[in-house]
């Protein structure tokens, strides 16, 4: 299904419920089904967090698992069924999906006593996976690569016999996520630790919270902080839920768009996104280590607004749903802009000239290209392509943005 957004003007005052996040809510999906008493409320209605569900519920009742295009399902079950005992299954997902590497976190498991093998290409799913009691409890993991590996250790580690202690090796990646997986454990009385490079989980038999609500998700709210950005000035729309004090990574994006002349107001769990002024700075560099899943918004925006961007700490961007950092080249130039990458950098060089004609936006079955160009329909008529593909995060997307006026 393709989608061709008009250009448009976007309505004041209008308040979108996003729902949960999908990263707090397949960390408790997991937690749930080690530990049945917890309930999830404003769960995320995301496809992954569907998938995520499906999987552990069809555990015994099937021998083989499709994730599709759901990569932190792939991650976060792999440990666990790794450590449900007499369990046999093959997890399986998209052509893509076995394109993205899984080495570090199967060589992590199997270092614990997992019996873990690769059906084809080693390194790479689909993985045949035979669960085993586990009583090792330490266990070593690079941690330049992606912070999904250190979470699936992170949360079957309470459940092991002798609890788990995770020495992590080299520059650790996307922290703010591993400290939301920290979090999410002490939440419900886990006890869990992050000191120096040292993560250590304690055995825990029954958990002193049984609820936990989910707050809406920071990387679904990004876009909409574009859209406010190339709107006229004193334009605000309304986001629930949130909190000041979130633990997700993208959080920062409150911060960075002060840049863009956007202003973040906390009000009784929303926030209000309005544009105060026009920005005046004519280039920015960000490191987003930290928060990469936001790197196509930024470079979005930037480009509506005529800035040139350097964006570095992006080298997990080439293992996501597509290579992004070359997809975002092939899309930007479409616009007349000149754009450059590397293995963990983008940089927009120029600003450029919006036309009358329709650009079309490839989406490369990633959610985050069809989300992160659709504010440029502000500028400039756009058909997005297989727009469908939002739904792996954001389902009601586009039904969000007829009520925002396109």
């Amino acid at each position: 299904m393709d989608i061709k957004l008009k250009k448009s003007e976007l309505k004041s005052n209008q308040t979108i419920i996003i729902s949960g996040s999908k990263s707090e809510t397949n960390r408790l999906l997991l937690l749930q089904a080690l530990y049945p008493s917890l309930k999830i409320e404003n769960a995320s209605n995301s496809d992954d967090s569907k998938v995520m569900k499906n999987a552990l519920q069809s555990v015994g009742k099937s021998s083989e698992i499709n994730v599709h295009h759901a990569g932190t399902a792939m991650r976060f079950l792999t440990s666990f069924y790794a450590i449900q005992e007499g369990l046999e299954v093959v997890i399986s997902g998209s052509d893509r999906m076995h394109e993205r590497p899984i080495k570090i976190l199967v060589d992590a498991l199997n270092q614990l006593g997992s019996d873990i093998s690769y059906v084809n290409e080693e390194g790479f799913p689909p993985l045949k996976i035979i669960g085993k009691k586990i009583t090792k409890n330490k266990v070593i993991v690079d941690a330049n690569v992606s912070s999904q590996y250190i979470t699936s250790l992170m949360l079957i580690g309470a459940s092991l016999t002798n609890g788990l202690e995770i020495l992590l090796k080299g520059t650790i990646t996307s922290i703010p996520y591993i400290k939301m997986t920290l979090s999410v454990l002490q939440s419900v009385g886990i006890k869990a630790e992050f000191e120096s490079n040292i993560i250590k989980i304690s055995h825990t038999k029954k958990l002193t919270k049984d609820i936990f609500v989910v707050e809406s998700d920071w990387s679904s709210a990004s876009y909409f902080y574009s859209f406010i950005a190339l709107s006229k000035i004193d334009t605000q729309i309304s986001l629930g839920y949130f909190k000041q004090n979130s633990l997700q990574g993208d959080a920062v994006l409150a911060e960075i768009y002060q840049n863009f002349g956007v202003q973040t107001t906390f009000v009784d769990n929303k926030i209000i996104l309005k544009k105060v002024e026009n920005p005046s700075i004519k280039n920015i560099t960000l490191n987003l280590n930290n928060a990469p899943d936001s790197a196509q918004t930024i470079i979005v925006t930037c480009l509506g607004l005529g800035i040139t961007c350097d964006l570095t700490g992006l080298h997990t961007l080439k293992i996501k749903e597509t290579d992004r950092l070359q997809a975002l080249k092939n899309e930007l130039t479409k616009f007349g802009a000149q754009v450059s990458i590397s293995a963990d950098s983008i940089q927009l060089n120029n600003s450029v000239l919006f036309q009358s004609n329709t650009i079309q936006i490839e989406t490369y079955q990633d959610h985050r290209m069809a989300m992160a160009f659709a504010p440029l329909a502000l500028k400039q008529p756009l058909i997005i392509k297989n727009a469908e593909v939002v739904s792996k995060s954001y389902p009601d997307f586009w039904n969000d943005l007829e009520l925002l006026g396109f």
